[in-house]
Order: C-alpha cells, then structure tokens, then sequence
C-alpha cells in the first residue's frame, strides 16, 4: 500500500525546499521544479531501487533529469530522501558548491547524468538503457522531459533508438505544463500533437495527471508490464504548482522570488519551519 498521506507531506517539503533555495541563491528555475515534485516523490520514495548510502549502487535503478535546469526539484528530493544533507540546499549556485546551476554527476552523491543542454539527458537516458540490455542487468532506467525541450530534433532520434532497440526498461516522463522561458509552449512552437507523435515513433504512451499520485503509480505499473516498447508517461503538469501567484505564469520560468514572495509561498506551503 502507498502512502499517499506520506507522499504529500514529503512533496509539500520539497516545494519549500525549491523556493527557499532559489531565493537565497537569487536565481534558478522555479516553475518547472514545482510542476515536477510529485513525480519525483513517487519516483525516488516508491518507486526505484535505489540507496542513498550506496549512491554507486551497481544494480540501482538510474533517473536522468533532461531539463536540468530544474535542478532544485532534484537537488531537494536527493536531500529529503538522505544523499546528503539539507543545509546543502542553502547553498545552490554558490562559488564552491556541489549544487551547481544544473546537475553534475561528478560531484553531487544521486546524481547519475550530467545535463542541461536541453535533450542529450533524454538520449543519455536511451543509452543506459540500453546499457541495461545488454548486460542482462535488472535495473530501469526513469527520466523527465519539459514540453519545450521536446521542441529539440535530438529528442527525437532518441525516441526512435529506443523504440527502434525495444527499450521496454526505460520510462519518460514528459513534464507537460504548458509554458517555456518565452510563453505558451503552444505559440512558441507548438509540439501537438504530442500523444499521436510518440505513438507514431513506437513508444507505449500513457496520458496522466501529473500531481496526481494514483495515476503516477499506475502508470508506472502499465509501464513495467508493458514488453518490447519504451514508456512515455505525458503527465499534465501546472507550472508553479503549490504557490498560488505562481501557477500557469511562465514569468516564473526562470525567476528567484524576491523576500516578500518568500514569506508568500512559504505560508501557503505551511510556514516557515525547519522540520
């Protein structure tokens, strides 16, 4: 049974976290970090095998952030589930930090791709899949896309490979919110229809809610059972989701909040306490 109550509370922390450390850091990305905590919550407290006293773990399950500019939603996560200490979070894109701008394989404990450049972590992804194959090993291979990062040519001749070698161990989220840097996904480059171009390339897609906990694990499930195609997961995401001002404002994409918007999100999140 999962504990959904469990799961909400763990992903309301998360959400502090993301804000919290983008306003000491005054920069970051918050609203593709906050359209994102639950299906890291699910992923990273259900859903993996993984141990985060043993992040080198031969056989763990692998998870590739493809926007990695949404790092804090990692980075929160990878504390919350004990890689490595909270106070960490304080320090996102400080001069020697751990916590780089965008995700570092080489010196964050957790971390299993180096990404930022929007696409190569979905085909990185591909590639340890196929990794997996090969070496008959048991491990799954999780990864999450944002919609204006399927706007990349290379994203899409990984969704090819993987359908192409029948990488039925690897599932992609696609982080459906809407917005990107420049607004409405759909004015900037309109990438619909989405379902139809993913099915067409070979790949199992589900259509969930993205906040929604029984539709992330049931779709997980449907995944896993699913042999002989990759999984895309299309999750129906609200940028900014949990902080009210900023929810569906692509404003938001790349913003730190100011104290006063702090204070805000904080006390819509449950306050400002160190649990």
């Amino acid at each position: 049974m999962r504990d959904h109550k469990g799961l909400n509370e763990i992903a309301r922390i998360i959400r502090k976290d993301i804000v919290s450390m983008i306003h000491e850091s005054k920069s970051g990305h918050p609203g593709g970090s906050l359209s994102a905590v639950e299906i890291l919550t699910a992923l990273y407290f259900n859903e993996m095998n993984i141990d985060p006293n043993n992040s080198k773990m031969e056989d763990r399950d692998r998870f590739v952030l493809s926007k990695g500019h949404a790092a804090p939603v990692l980075y929160a996560t990878l504390a919350q589930k004990g890689y490595f200490a909270r106070e960490e979070l304080m320090k996102l894109r400080k001069i020697n930090s751990m916590l780089q701008g965008h995700p570092d394989m080489k010196g964050i404990p957790g971390v299993d791709m180096s990404t930022g450049s929007l696409g190569q972590g979905f085909s990185a992804a591909c590639g340890m899949a196929m990794a997996s194959k090969l070496d008959n090993a048991p491990w799954r291979v999780y990864t999450i896309l944002g919609d204006g990062e399927v706007q990349e040519g290379i994203v899409w001749e990984a969704a090819m490979s993987a359908a192409h070698y029948k990488l039925d161990n690897m599932v992609a989220f696609l982080d459906y919110n809407g917005l990107q840097i420049d607004g409405a996904v759909e004015k900037v480059m309109n990438i619909g229809p989405i379902v139809d171009k993913f099915k067409a390339f070979g790949w199992n897609v589900i259509e969930i809610d993205g906040h929604d906990f029984d539709q992330i694990f049931a779709a997980l499930d449907m995944a896993k059972e699913t042999v002989g195609k990759p999984t895309m997961i299309i999750a129906k995401t609200i940028k900014g989701k949990g902080v009210s001002f900023m929810e569906n404002e692509a404003g938001w994409h790349g913003t730190a909040p100011s104290d006063s918007d702090l204070e805000r999100a904080l006390e819509e999140l449950g306050g400002a306490d160190n649990e």
